[in-house]
């Protein structure tokens, strides 16, 4: 698969969830209140930002998540599993953080706690290319959408398009590919990996069309009740954006600097 970034092997600590829970207490907790390692969860079928290659787990998220955990002093332990199993794995305790291209909601807000934004984002629709009878939003009415199950794209077509029936899937790929398949009339989800999708991969099959949708914010969710750990991400990440770290990663996956990276800083808290 073409891709901006040549990658290199991302280095994550994988320990027992056993172990840590044995742990407790103290002994596995720093000066400044935070645990020498986190469960951290992510969904590996949002390409560029986490996907599997080569036995390695890799992606702009994985490369912010890395850096974060490095400067705030802790280990990751990088668990995997569907994208809408990730927040209840957060309200159980499951999970300590996630990182899979999360967006910020109110709802969502209630049940987890979140990072300052590290990614600006919004929706796309993709269709068939020789498709000319969808050219926006308002002819996606009635139609039948595919999109990825338990995202705020789900959400958007159920409230917004009237008639529309969401097609969800547990990983993007087959939402593509039931587009492709005539299975789904269209297929709505973030901007970035439907770009990134017909950019490298189904060109030759799907276009972009319409405006994007739902300005929306990424954040990384955090289970409630850990302010220090919030803290401390936050921190990372907010110097991570001033050093021009944070640039350097995003141009590796998508080939230049976010246009939007003044208003990024300027949601930072830190």
């Amino acid at each position: 698969m073409k891709r901006f970034k040549t990658i290199a092997a991302v280095s994550t600590t994988l320990l027992l969830a056993g172990t840590l829970a044995a742990c407790g207490g103290s002994a596995d907790e720093s000066s400044d209140g935070l645990k020498d390692t986190y469960v951290v969860a992510t969904d590996t079928s949002f390409v560029p930002f986490e996907f599997k290659e080569d036995g390695e787990y890799v992606g702009f998220d994985i490369d912010i998540v890395n850096e974060i955990a490095d400067r705030a002093g802790f280990e990751i332990d990088l668990e995997t599993t569907n994208f809408d199993g990730i927040i209840p794995g957060l309200q159980t305790g499951t999970f300590d953080i996630a990182i899979a291209g999360i967006t910020i909601t109110d709802e969502r807000a209630e049940v987890v706690d979140f990072t300052s934004p590290y990614y600006k984002s919004g929706l796309r629709i993709g269709v068939p290319v020789d498709d000319t009878s969808i050219t926006s939003v308002d002819d996606l009415e009635g139609l039948t959408i595919a999109t990825r199950l338990g995202s705020t794209s789900a959400d958007y077509i159920e409230n917004n398009i009237d008639g529309a029936t969401p097609n969800t899937y547990e990983q993007l790929d087959q939402a593509y590919l039931s587009v492709e398949g005539g299975g789904s009339d269209a297929v709505l989800y973030d901007a970035p990996n439907v770009e990134y999708y017909i950019q490298t991969t189904g060109g030759d099959s799907l276009k972009i069309v319409g405006e994007l949708l739902e300005a929306q914010d990424y954040g990384l969710a955090v289970s409630q009740g850990n302010e220090e750990l919030l803290t401390a991400m936050n921190e990372a990440l907010a110097d991570m954006i001033e050093d021009g770290t944070y640039a350097e990663i995003y141009q590796d996956w998508f080939g230049s600097e976010p246009e939007w990276l003044d208003q990024l800083a300027e949601s930072q808290v830190g």
